[in-house]
């Protein structure tokens, strides 16, 4: 299994340095993983630095949240994925409202606007979670969709709903209500909360938002048999701090 382009390789540390992400670059470069995935203060500086890192696909879009595919099957993937051109990028992505979720819609927006601004072709937002398990759907809902509005045409967008915080009940509803505002994942964690990603709360999320999102596992993935875990229950991106050692083995 390629690995690699599923992982967003990822650092969110509080005291990240500029040689932490310069490291963090140049990994993601040599592995041709997915995304470079940082706090919004480096997102100029990550973008600048992988400006060059291959050829991105041509404006045909593929599958709303799936991966980009896999570089041994070319043609396969092609047509899976409806592309015109082969080949890839690694991806800067950032966080909004990180990590509580607990900002206004309004600066949750400006942060969006700002960090494609920077250059960040994804965003992960997180989801107003206390208002989701007030039952406040309507607000958690129109908290999306203004982050949705402001990465539209520019960046993708993804739902973390803090799986470790929420019942089964409230999970197959963040999820729903991610789909309905119009994100392309739904994610499971911050990986700042008391617990991270699990095979059953991803399968839980890919049974809820059907095959036309992705889902994204983070927190807790650490290993090869980790990673294949997650993509085995439905993930089709896994955001962690330990991509080389997975994709090494």
């Amino acid at each position: 299994m390629e690995l690699a382009r599923y992982i967003d390789h990822t650092l969110l540390k509080t005291d990240a340095q500029r040689a932490d992400v310069a490291k963090l670059i140049d990994e993601a470069k040599a592995y041709h993983f997915a995304s470079v995935c940082v706090s919004p203060i480096w997102v100029s500086y990550v973008s600048e630095a992988l400006r060059d890192t291959g050829v991105n696909y041509t404006h045909k879009r593929p599958l709303r949240g799936h991966c980009a595919p896999p570089l041994q099957k070319p043609s396969q993937s092609v047509r899976a994925f409806g592309l015109t051109s082969w080949g890839f990028m690694v991806k800067t992505c950032t966080v909004i409202g990180f990590p509580q979720g607990a900002t206004p819609s309004a600066v949750k927006a400006f942060e969006t606007k700002q960090a494609v601004a920077d250059g960040a072709d994804e965003v992960d937002m997180v989801i107003a979670i206390g208002r989701l398990k007030d039952g406040d759907d309507a607000y958690v809902k129109a908290d999306i969709e203004a982050v949705v509005r402001a990465a539209r045409g520019k960046a993708l967008t993804k739902v973390i709903i803090e799986t470790c915080l929420l019942t089964d009940e409230e999970k197959r509803r963040a999820c729903l209500l991610a789909k309905e505002a119009g994100a392309d994942f739904v994610k499971t964690s911050t990986g700042f909360a008391a617990g991270g990603a699990t095979a059953a709360d991803v399968r839980l999320m890919r049974e809820s938002v059907g095959e036309a999102m992705g889902v994204k596992a983070a927190g807790g993935i650490r290993s090869r048999a980790d990673a294949e875990a997650m993509i085995a229950a439905g993930a089709t991106r896994l955001g962690t701090s330990s991509g080389v050692k997975i994709v090494e083995g």
